[in-house]
Order: structure tokens, then C-alpha cells, then sequence
């Protein structure tokens, strides 16, 4: 298997040398669950084998493979590209065997498959032979991206990370819920001050759900059921406005059955709540043992989980040419759509076609390193400058900030050397 800076190379010739080549054959795969459909051809057009049909097991693997080389010595072509479109996660065993047995694959983008069908045939409907042939017709174009394979640790902190995506949004909805479904029928007046006191709301919600319960306990009773620490004046004045408004409370009867619902409801968002904190536990311990992690947050703004963010996006940093290609990872460069006599007027703005989660990290990172690093802040302050009074202007000069801080990362894992600010110093003179 070929380490991924020499894939890298091999799909950047390809795509150079792929029109009307004759020494390559295109396999287009069109993924299922159960079964692949595969088309054999030529980047000049040429049919070599029309329909496969493969199982997603081993057997049908090496059905493929078989069937590959058989068409190779026949029609005397030397290099095999397979190319898939990727379908959930139904691809990846497959693409995961390819690479590790020697094989280059190439991804085709869903919406290039939809509109390539529409260009070969306004008529052609959806159906796995065809799409075969689609897929193969685009990676005919060297329309085709990169697919990556990092190593087992980059590719089980992405696992994670996409789990913790997961985990956070349903800690989301289970608060939504909450204060939308129970709240505003039983205590619609508590919602004004749910605030940020978490624990203390569920604790509310749990124990004291029923405004006239609340009603009838002695405050300082209630206060002390409800809280594990003090905080102070202010969340006695918080639990107090909660207690007055719990007298005059126009919420729905509570019976035993919505006691239960909430009870469970609150059960769930704390057991979510500790799951999430155990997944970022072993995030950071999956981290501690990946090049460049410890690096990358001595960059101000710079958190653990950023840092786990970057690493999981850049994987090889040798793998990008330019500072471009990694802007462009995060959907952090600059488009706009040029076209007539309003063509000069246009304003660009991002992309937003990268990875998401990194984007937003980034831009969280750029907001703490522009307030309370020196060097970002003069930075910041030198991007503001002359334009102060633009309307969202501080926003736009953060988002380029974030895409300036992804760029210094990547330098940095490539050089292997931790954040020096007077760089930084030296940039903004």
C-alpha cells in the first residue's frame, strides 16, 4: 500500500493524463448496502464490460479484482482507477480494501453525479447500471477529488468527533424539548429565567415541575433542594424571581404522568451530558498520541478541541501544496458570482463548502486570540483599520483571521515547531 503523499501524487498525474489515455481503464462503482454495481471502460469512451454485479463481502471483492484483470490483459491496459461516489458509510470496506491491497480510488461529488446524468441524457432516469456509468464517465473528465486514507488514529479521532457532533445536538434537542414541550405548558413563567444555570434547572424540572409545589415549600427549602453550591446573591435573586412567579403560575395542571416524563427527559440529558464528557476523555487520549497536537494549542484560541479539530482535518499537512488548498478545507475562501454589468460590483464571501465544524471552531478561536492575544489583537486592529464604521465588518475580519490561524497550523505541523508570536509582530509592522 502506498503512503498517501505518493496517492496524492499518482491522483494529481492522473487527472493531468486521463483524457483520452490508453493505458487506463475506469471502473465506476456505484455503492449499495448489499450489493455494488460496477462499469468497465476507457477514458476515450470505450465500453470494456458493461454490468457487475459484486457483493459487499469478501467474495465479491475478489469477484471484482478477478474481473479487473481478466479485462486488463484482454484489452492490454496497464493502470486500474476505481471511482465511487461516497453512499453513507456503505463505501468505505470497499474503498478500505482497495487501497490496502494496492488499488487507487477517487471519489466523484454527489451533485456532479446528479448533474452529469442530466447532461448525458435529459431522459435518463436513476438506476444503479446507469449511475455505474455515470460515475465512470466523470472520473473519464478527471472530475474526481482525492480519497483520503489517513492513519488509524486520525481516522478514529474523526469517528469520534462526528459522535460528539451527534451527542451535542441530541443534548440540544433533549433541552428544546424541556423548555418547549413541559416548560411552556406547566411553567411557561420559568422559561424567562432558565438562563445558564443547567443543574439547577433540571433540578427545578425534576423535583418541581408543578408551580403550586413550589408555592407551598418554604424558600429557603426549596433553595437548598435545588442547588449544590452557593453562588452568591445573585442566584438567590434568580431562585427568588423563580418562587414569586411559581404563586401566580398560569401553567396546566401537573399530574403524575408528566412528573415521570420530565423525570425521564432529565435523566436522559444528564446520562448525554456524561457521555460527552467520556468521549472528549478519549478524544484527548486518542490526541496525546498524534503528531502536532500539543503544538497546535500553544496557538492563542487554541483549545483542546480545537486542536483535536485541525488534526483531524489536516491529517498529513505534507499532503497540501498551498495555504489555498487549506483554506479551501474549511470553506474559508473567497467566491462571488461575476457575471454581467453588475460583474465588478460584486462582493465575494465564502464559500462555505468545507468542513463546517472546523469553520465555526476556527472563528471561535479567532474571537478569543483577537481579545486577549497582543499580536492578534494588533493583527485584528490593523484589518479593522480604515473600515471601522462597515456594517459586519468586525465579523468579516474575524472569519479572515480564523482562515490566517488555519494556515499558521498547518505551518506549523509541516515544520514541526510551536507558535511564535514575534512572527506574528513582525507581520502586523
Amino acid at each position: 500500500m502506498r503512503d498517501e503523499i505518493s496517492r496524492y501524487n499518482f491522483f494529481c498525474q492522473f487527472r493531468f493524463s486521463v483524457r483520452g489515455s490508453k493505458t487506463h481503464m475506469i471502473v465506476g462503482i456505484d455503492v449499495g448496502k448489499d450489493k455494488h454495481h460496477a462499469f468497465f471502460g476507457t477514458s476515450y469512451g470505450k465500453i470494456l464490460y458493461r454490468r457487475l454485479v459484486f457483493d459487499n463481502n469478501a467474495s465479491g471483492f475478489h469477484n471484482l479484482i478477478e474481473q479487473v484483470k481478466a479485462i486488463m490483459m484482454q484489452y492490454q491496459t496497464s493502470e486500474v482507477i476505481f471511482g465511487m461516489e461516497p453512499t453513507g458509510n456503505y463505501h468505505k470496506p470497499l474503498s478500505y480494501w482497495l487501497i490496502t491491497n494496492g488499488y487507487e480510488v477517487v471519489l466523484v461529488g454527489g451533485k456532479a453525479v446528479k448533474d452529469n446524468r442530466q447532461l448525458l441524457d435529459g431522459r435518463w432516469d436513476k438506476n444503479d447500471t446507469k449511475d455505474s456509468a455515470n460515475i465512470a464517465d466523470l472520473l473519464c473528465q478527471a472530475k474526481c477529488q482525492f480519497y483520503e486514507n489517513p492513519g488509524d488514529g486520525i481516522i478514529a479521532l474523526r469517528s469520534l468527533l462526528s459522535f460528539r457532533k451527534r451527542l451535542k445536538k441530541e443534548d440540544h434537542r433533549l433541552r428544546m424539548q424541556i423548555r418547549n414541550s413541559i416548560l411552556a405548558k406547566y411553567f411557561p413563567e420559568m422559561d424567562r429565567h432558565w438562563g445558564k444555570c443547567i443543574e439547577e434547572n433540571l433540578s427545578i424540572v425534576r423535583w418541581y415541575l408543578d408551580p403550586r409545589k413550589i408555592a407551598a415549600t418554604e424558600f429557603r427549602e426549596f433553595v437548598k433542594h435545588v442547588t449544590t453550591t452557593d453562588r452568591g446573591i445573585r442566584q438567590e435573586q434568580r431562585l427568588r424571581a423563580i418562587y414569586e412567579a411559581a404563586k401566580n403560575s398560569v401553567g396546566l395542571p401537573v399530574d403524575s404522568s408528566v412528573v415521570f416524563e420530565a423525570q425521564m427527559m432529565v435523566e436522559r440529558l444528564k446520562h448525554n451530558s456524561e457521555e460527552i464528557l467520556r468521549t472528549m476523555d478519549k478524544i484527548k487520549s486518542i490526541c496525546r498520541n498524534l503528531p502536532g497536537y500539543f503544538l497546535l494549542q500553544t496557538i492563542p484560541g487554541f483549545g483542546e478541541y480545537i486542536a483535536a479539530l485541525v488534526v483531524a482535518a489536516l491529517g498529513d499537512p505534507f499532503r497540501f501544496k498551498r495555504s489555498k488548498q487549506v483554506i479551501r478545507l474549511a470553506g474559508l475562501d473567497l467566491n462571488a458570482n461575476r457575471s454581467g454589468k453588475t460583474s465588478n460590483a460584486s462582493i465575494p464571501v465564502i464559500s462555505k463548502k468545507g468542513d463546517s465544524d472546523l469553520r465555526f471552531g476556527l472563528y471561535q478561536a479567532g474571537l478569543i486570540a483577537s481579545y486577549h492575544h497582543e499580536g492578534f489583537r494588533r493583527l485584528f486592529n490593523r484589518m479593522l483599520k480604515g473600515r471601522e464604521n462597515e456594517r459586519g465588518i468586525k465579523t468579516k475580519m474575524r472569519v479572515k483571521l480564523a482562515a490566517k490561524m488555519l494556515v499558521i497550523a498547518w505551518t506549523m505541523l509541516k515544520n514541526n515547531e510551536p507558535f511564535d508570536g514575534r512572527r506574528l509582530k513582525t507581520e502586523t509592522n
